[in-house]
């Protein structure tokens, strides 16, 4: 593999990593993460990619990108984007990584990105409400329904890679 081609698949992992990352603040991460497969489905000539996979893949982003819509219009919390917040859920996905990945490998290193990332975020976004009083708290139901939100659209980011990712590696 060139050095050219090393630094291209570097950055299509990147842009992975991002796509699940945006996803947690309600942002168009499954978008970006077809884009990205598109692009590189493009780039190596529909190789390991084919369009079925491409039709798959756009069906799993719309449909994250609607339900995340819909879940938008009830009373689930939606958390400012803090610095604070973007760094703790950053720490989290580190730590997540770290801890799954000497156990579930491959599937550790995605998902513990994940699922330490929302844990971050979930744990700033309680020290926020606490720092609230009473009266302008979210309550329980609100927040468990923004962790189940953002379990939603993390869970079909997760399966667009992983889909992608057992094509380009079979």
């Amino acid at each position: 593999m060139s050095t050219l081609a090393a630094a291209g698949f570097a950055l299509f992992f990147v842009i992975l990593f991002i796509g699940i990352y945006l996803s947690l603040y309600g942002l168009p991460g499954t978008i970006l993460i077809f884009s990205n497969v598109l692009f590189y489905a493009l780039v190596t000539g529909f190789e390991r990619i084919g369009w079925k996979v491409l039709v798959l893949l756009l069906f799993l982003a719309v449909l994250a990108e609607v339900l995340d819509a819909l879940l938008d219009l009830t009373d689930v919390l939606k958390p400012p984007l803090f610095k604070a917040s973007v760094w703790s859920s950053a720490v989290g996905a580190a730590a997540g990584m770290t801890i799954l990945t000497p156990i579930l490998w491959g599937i550790g290193i995605w998902g513990g990105f994940f699922l330490g990332a929302l844990s971050g975020l979930a744990l700033m976004e309680l020290r926020r409400q606490s720092k609230k009083k009473l009266p302008h708290r979210a309550s329980w139901r609100s927040f468990t329904g923004m962790i189940g939100q953002k379990s939603l659209k993390g869970s079909l980011s997760l399966a667009m890679i992983f889909i992608a990712l057992s094509n380009i590696y079979s």
